[in-house]
């Protein structure tokens, strides 16, 4: 009786949410073993990345650690005014978009440029050779790198120094001079990690039919138009897709890798947001304060993603949803 009462619409409707209902649970019996292998990501994933992102609350408090954040006074956006108002502002935001800005001109090509290289490569012991080679520096960590760099460029027997000094008769304050900073920490990020972002590029490049480089060559294409014509396009969408991601943490400097560099010498074109927020939280327990900082950084990155993969998709390419 029931059965009779419903509209055909909606009986339709209800036989069309019962077939995906099956067909879902039909998918997840038929793949159990890769969902399966999934779960260990999926619970990493919300565990440390989706679970502590209610911690966001305490930009909006002033947090005290005996009070938790649920008992912890409300202020609204208070530690945002504050920031905005900051002396420092100025200089941090203006430190943090020039060193993304050169990540992103410098460093981001690189691997590119490195991986069609490499896809020119016809012998396969030399190629694999390189690619070990340029790979390893990425397993080497940021101490270790800015030790290597210290030994190279000090002015107190660091090797190339001493190699300047003798040419020049000069030695140059590499490490310590404001003007050699930002110079010194692209190198140092292409040096360590150009070599491991050529995997995508290259099991993108992997990826293309053979017979089309041999209709071009028959039609008398020499290299640089195989590249320009057929090895570019192919990895066009890879290298937009990565583009957009690499925009959303534009204004991640690396930690790291800044503190390390610091010194009293060049904190003035040194010092980011990264490194404040240590400052301020670690050093100085304002955790609402620099909890709001970051907050207003990952927001950036979020609308640069946002607005790049709409681009992308205006402009007829796959974005990354």
């Amino acid at each position: 009786m029931k059965q009779d009462l419903v509209a055909p619409g909606n009986a339709a409707a209800i036989q069309e949410r019962k077939y995906k209902r099956n067909s879902l649970l039909q998918d997840l019996i038929r793949d159990k073993w890769m969902y399966l292998m999934l779960l260990p990501g999926v619970l990493y994933f919300f565990i440390f990345k989706y679970v502590p992102m209610y911690g966001v609350t305490m930009a909006f408090q002033d947090y005290r650690p005996h009070l938790g954040f649920f008992e912890s006074p409300w202020v609204g956006f208070k530690h945002f005014e504050r920031f905005f108002n900051e002396p420092q502002f100025g200089m941090l935001f203006r430190n943090t978009v020039i060193l993304a800005v050169y990540n992103l001109f410098f460093f981001f090509p690189m691997p590119i440029i490195l991986a069609l290289m490499m896809n020119e490569v016809r012998r396969a012991a030399f190629k694999n050779f390189v690619q070990t080679l340029v790979y390893i520096p990425h397993f080497v960590s940021w101490v270790v790198v800015v030790g290597i760099f210290y030994i190279l460029f000090t002015t107190e027997n660091g090797i190339l120094n001493e190699l300047l000094y003798q040419i020049t008769g000069n030695k140059i304050a590499f490490l310590l001079e404001a003007d050699w900073f930002r110079t010194m920490i692209i190198t140092q990020s292409i040096w360590k990690e150009v070599g491991w972002g050529t995997v995508i590029f290259l099991a993108a490049l992997a990826g293309v039919d053979l017979q089309q480089y041999e209709a071009a060559r028959i039609d008398g294409a020499g290299r640089w138009r195989q590249l320009w014509h057929i090895t570019l396009p192919a990895i066009r969408s890879t290298i937009i897709i990565l583009f957009i991601l690499r925009l959303g943490s534009f204004l991640d400097s690396g930690f790291e890798h800044i503190f390390l560099m610091l010194t009293p010498t060049n904190r003035e074109v040194g010092e980011v947001f990264d490194t404040y927020v240590y400052t301020k939280g670690m050093t100085q327990a304002q955790y609402s304060y620099s909890a709001a900082v970051g907050l207003f950084k990952s927001l950036i990155g979020l609308v640069l993603v946002l607005g790049s993969n709409w681009l992308a998709k205006k402009f007829g390419e796959e974005g990354i949803y």
